[in-house]
Formats: structure tokens, C-alpha cells, sequence
């Protein structure tokens, strides 16, 4: 399993919190690319209920990771 940011933001939208499943049939309703499908599909599912993009990829870059401080300039 791995994730980019492009993969990433086609879940931006999704009904969040969902599980597993909500998640894989929003992907293959909203037309995200196969790499997306794949990915959830390989989340070991424990009946858990994911908040956000963050509980899927940790490492998931958040919108504070993109800004400067606008101070400084």
C-alpha cells in the first residue's frame, strides 16, 4: 500500500467519519483511480471507523504543513 497526495486528495470529500467499506464504495461511486481502491482494500479492517485521512496515513501533509508565516515577509 502506499499514498501520494494526489491519491490522498480523491478522499478529501468523503463522508467522513466512514469505515472501510463506505470508504472503498465512495472511491468506485466518485471515479478515483484503481490505485485508490487498492489501497483502502489492503487496510486490515478491525471494524474500525476512520475520522480523517490522517487515521488512514499518518503521514498525511496537513494544510499548516504548506503555509509560511506570512509575517515574516
Amino acid at each position: 500500500m502506499y499514498w501520494t497526495l494526489e491519491l490522498a486528495t480523491k478522499l478529501e470529500d468523503a463522508p467522513w467519519p466512514a469505515t472501510k467499506d463506505e470508504l472503498i464504495d465512495y472511491a468506485m461511486r466518485s471515479g478515483a483511480p484503481a490505485e485508490v481502491v487498492e489501497n483502502l482494500q489492503d487496510i486490515e479492517d478491525e471494524g474500525e471507523v476512520y475520522e480523517s485521512m490522517e487515521d488512514i496515513w499518518p503521514d498525511y501533509p496537513t494544510k499548516e504543513d504548506f503555509f509560511f508565516d506570512d509575517e515574516e515577509y
